[in-house]
């Protein structure tokens, strides 16, 4: 299997989730802005490799496996990381609420989209404006919370926990989009693999 470059930025982004782990806890000044860079970086490859794999024509079926993969990891880690580090009170229950909905929901529409796929009707749960509209406020307040995460004023840390509240309220409304769209199939008496999932059977 060749490996080409859209892919290899997929790889490296994946290489990413370790070392924005270890600067997140690494007692040095300016500890947060490096993780929040990195996670910023991160983003930037998420961008770049789709960029690429459609302006280059190179698509690989591994590459389409690995990027979805590599952004949920990104997500979930660096909710995993934060939701640790709260200060506390009861803004940490909601944050691990939110978090807790926002890693279920991922899970929840992957596990759809592949069922989906298996009966050959992926194509009804496409990505909607809603999802996009959440990946981006999810990925601000990310940002502002890995940039305040100690800070000794909180100010902007409040602000980006308010920017993931809304970024949950709208993972759910996304994700009752896709389980709309899916419901026919999900509510019928049987259903009818394709072709390729018969075989593996």
């Amino acid at each position: 299997m060749r490996i080409n470059l859209p892919t290899w930025l997929t790889i490296f982004r994946v290489l990413l989730l370790p070392v924005m782990v270890v600067v997140f806890y690494l007692p040095f000044k300016g500890h947060n802005l490096t993780a929040a860079l990195v996670f910023v970086l991160a983003g930037v490859t998420d961008w770049l490799d789709g960029f690429l794999a459609r302006r280059l024509n190179q698509t690989s079926p591994f590459g389409a496996f690995l990027d979805p993969v590599a952004d949920k990891l990104m997500v979930a880690v660096t909710l995993f990381l934060l939701v640790q580090s709260h200060p506390g009170g009861w803004q940490s229950v909601l944050m691990a609420v939110t978090a807790s909905i926002i890693v279920g929901r991922e899970i929840s529409v992957s596990a759809l989209r592949e069922w989906m796929a298996q009966i050959g009707a992926r194509s009804t749960v496409q990505v909607a404006f809603v999802g996009k509209l959440k990946t981006v406020m999810q990925m601000v307040a990310l940002v502002v919370l890995l940039l305040q995460h100690d800070a000794e004023t909180l100010r902007l840390y409040h602000i980006g926990e308010a920017l993931l509240v809304v970024a949950g309220i709208l993972t759910i409304w996304s994700g009752l989009g896709y389980l709309r769209a899916a419901w026919p199939s999900l509510s019928a008496d049987s259903v009818m693999l394709d072709e390729s999932e018969k075989k593996s059977q």
